[in-house]
């Protein structure tokens, strides 16, 4: 069957794709469930990047075996960069936005603000500054503005994986605010800082700092208005009446239009969507819905959240398959771990110990916010967006390196972690059902 579609170049559908994935999942996930074991995103992505090694190397022993051919055509085809950039992020973000407390955020306004600017670009200019080291240690063919680019493209945290860990661990309420503010706002400014340097290095135009930043204060801050008009909408939208069905429809149209509108006018779609769905979840909960109508929507985005997130982590192990290993790869993805971890720690720990209002009392918050800054399906579809070239394939091993190993390793360990740090500072206390709404109950 895979070389029948392989040999005749036989496209497939949107709906079978779709279909091929969320069967992949189910099958995937329940096997993990009853199995495995393992956290469920992260058993979905250990099986996707063990599928994508295991039919690499059996064509590798195997030339005949081409199902891997098949698998590449299918993810190509769907165009992960596109999947996620222009679908799948903008319902993510607004889920997880619904659940932030809004009140709570204002008050960590501050810190919130520059971990998610000015910590974007410290981290970017230190990771790209090490991999330019790095590259010239290892005699990479490479211009410098690439590295620049890579870090753009993993410095920002991914809001889908850090929402996730919110949800399922007892993050102290001090810092969930933060913490989920930062994620939410940083991955459309590191999206505008990456696509501004990407179009310095595709152009080889030398960089311009002052257009490089009205070209960021068009973009963010047009996403915030953009943001905020579209949810005060929706927000009328939903006072005017009481119809859950209506009510549903009415937070899907916020989503879908408001996304659609800022790529049409270039402005920064996931700023629109983190905005939008902080007005809805908060003044749109509290003042426009009633319990019934409350309730449907809450259920609804939340399976909406977690089908699109098993789905992404699935597809974040599967496009492993798109590495193409040469000279350097395997040392310079390895040596990203750290250099990304580092230049995190840097940013995170120069802003709250030195930037007055940026301090957070939570105990153990710069450690909670570094192991905490996890990376995901942003950073690989960026990096999947980058065009052919040798660069392209050494920035796609380095993002792949420090994704899973975010995934795998912080994402795991991070829990355990926050456990410890809690019960140092305060081993009477007991452990909290992790809020409905992210701060807003459960104090200690």
């Amino acid at each position: 069957m895979a070389r029948t579609m392989h040999e005749t170049g036989q496209a497939v559908g949107a709906f079978d794709i779709a279909a091929i994935l969320v069967v992949a999942a189910a099958v995937l996930g329940y096997l993990n469930h009853h199995f495995i074991r393992l956290p469920h995103v992260i058993g979905l992505t250990v099986m996707g990047a063990l599928a994508s090694l295991a039919l690499m190397v059996a064509h590798a022993l195997f030339p005949l075996f081409t199902l891997d051919e098949w698998v590449a055509r299918l993810l190509e085809q769907m165009n992960f960069t596109e999947t996620l950039l222009n679908g799948m992020l903008s319902f993510l973000l607004f889920a997880g936005a619904l659940h932030v407390d809004l009140d709570r955020l204002r008050r960590d306004w501050v810190p919130v603000l520059l971990l998610s600017t000015v910590g974007v670009l410290i981290s970017t200019a230190l990771v790209g500054g090490a991999m330019w080291l790095l590259g010239n240690l290892l005699a990479l063919p490479i211009a410098p503005i690439w590295y620049f680019v890579f870090g753009a493209l993993i410095s920002p945290t991914d809001p889908v994986s850090v929402l996730g860990v919110l949800k399922e661990e007892n993050v102290p309420k001090q810092l969930q605010s933060a913490v989920a503010g930062e994620s939410l706002f940083n991955d459309g400014v590191g999206i505008v800082v990456f696509t501004i340097l990407l179009g310095a290095a595709v152009t080889g135009a030398e960089f311009s700092l002052a257009e490089g930043a009205r070209l960021f204060a068009f973009e963010a801050g047009g996403g915030v208005v953009l943001g905020l008009v579209i949810g005060w909408l929706g927000y009328r939208g939903l006072k005017s009446m009481d119809d859950y069905s209506l009510e549903v429809l009415i937070t899907l149209a916020v989503v879908m239009g408001g996304y659609a509108l800022a790529s049409y006018v270039h402005i920064s779609g996931p700023l629109a969507m983190a905005v939008a769905g902080l007005i809805i979840g908060n003044y749109g909960f509290a003042r426009a819905m009633s319990d019934t109508t409350r309730d449907y929507v809450n259920k609804f985005w939340e399976l909406v959240d977690e089908l699109l997130n098993s789905v992404l982590f699935l597809l974040i192990g599967l496009e492993m398959i798109a590495l193409t290993p040469g000279r350097g790869h395997l040392i310079v993805g390895l040596l990203a771990i750290p250099i990304a971890l580092a230049a995190r720690g840097i940013s995170v720990g120069g802003m709250v110990n030195t930037v007055p209002g940026v301090k957070l009392d939570a105990p153990g918050a710069i450690r909670v916010l570094w192991w905490g800054g996890l990376r995901g399906g942003i950073s690989i579809a960026l990096a999947l967006a980058l065009p052919e070239g040798p660069a392209r394939s050494l920035l796609l091993a380095a993002t792949f390196a420090v994704v899973l190993f975010s995934v795998l390793v912080q994402r795991a360990t991070l829990g355990k972690m926050i456990e410890r740090l809690q019960a140092r500072r305060m081993p009477s206390v007991e452990p909290e059902v992790p809020p409905e709404r992210l701060g807003v109950e459960n104090d200690y």
